[in-house]
């Protein structure tokens, strides 16, 4: 068995070509990094053919509802301390639908991971135009374009005092890079978000691959992923340059220290009699 055949799982059903790929491989590549087993890690997704990837995995899965990837991944990261929890969302099924839980999400700084892939297009459902689709990116919803300004995640995710905001590029210049990023985000202690830009084959054919490599470049060392005005004027910058990296990050305190039964131990260990419960319930109604 090779190294990433101990977290194979089924076959991928994406379309060759399909940024997932690499993304799927990078998840992989960095478990095997951090010396981690399936059964110590939890994948939560949403639809979408992001919602896919944790299909394709063998670890923890829950496959939910469009939009209602945080939700449940937020459920399980308060029970269970002890798991990894990484939410895999589409930028259609997060900064859409689920828009509303990313805000709070971060705002509680919960213990759990947000790897989103944006590709700029609803590609599951059939083109239709995204959260974050450019103006001109025709679609069979929008035959005239795109009448919607184009959500920037990062920029929405600093102003909200996300504690870690990143973004990647799902290209093989860009890969050992993400890898670094996803390694980073686990080993920090709040909530994270990274935004992966791939490409879609089959739907998307103005943001292609080759249209983020020839755009996209690595954050120089000299900035201060600290300091949030400047993070906030970078994750502005958009269009013939586009930056990825890490742009902000905050050690502020997560959901789980303002909680004593959550910071002494595990709920999912702790002891739970089903009948006395029930026997409590039945005496406050009787």
């Amino acid at each position: 068995m090779s190294f990433l055949e101990k977290f194979n799982g089924p076959k991928p059903a994406w379309c060759p070509g399909c940024g997932n790929f690499a993304i799927l491989n990078v998840l992989k590549r960095l478990f095997i990094e951090l010396e981690l087993e399936p059964h110590e890690i939890t994948m939560v997704s949403g639809a979408g053919q992001s919602g896919k990837l944790p299909h394709y995995t063998r670890c923890n899965t829950f496959n939910g509802l469009h939009g209602r990837t945080l939700p449940v991944a937020t459920g399980i990261a308060l029970a269970n301390n002890k798991t990894r929890v990484i939410a895999v969302a589409g930028d259609g099924d997060c900064y859409g639908e689920g828009g509303n839980h990313l805000l709070h999400a971060m705002r509680r700084n919960i213990k759990l991971k947000l790897f989103v892939h944006n590709n700029q297009v609803c590609a599951l459902t059939g083109g239709q135009a995204s959260p974050t689709s450019v103006p001109e990116f025709p679609s069979r919803t929008q035959p005239f374009g795109n009448p919607s300004l184009p959500l920037n995640p990062l920029a929405l995710a600093i102003a909200a005092d996300c504690s870690f905001v990143a973004r990647g590029f799902a290209g093989a210049e860009g890969l050992p890079h993400l890898q670094h990023l996803m390694k980073l985000a686990l080993e920090h202690k709040g909530f994270a978000l990274i935004d992966i830009l791939q490409n879609c084959v089959t739907l998307n054919k103005i943001n292609t691959f080759h249209w983020y490599k020839e755009r996209t470049y690595f954050l120089e060392d000299t900035h201060d992923p600290a300091d949030r005005v400047k993070a906030f004027e970078r994750s502005l910058e958009w269009g013939d340059r586009i930056p990825i990296g890490l742009f902000y990050r905050n050690e502020r305190p997560v959901m789980e220290d303002h909680y004593p039964m959550l910071r002494e131990e595990c709920l999912a260990a702790m002891p739970f009699n089903r009948q006395e419960v029930l026997e409590k319930i039945k005496e406050e109604f009787y």
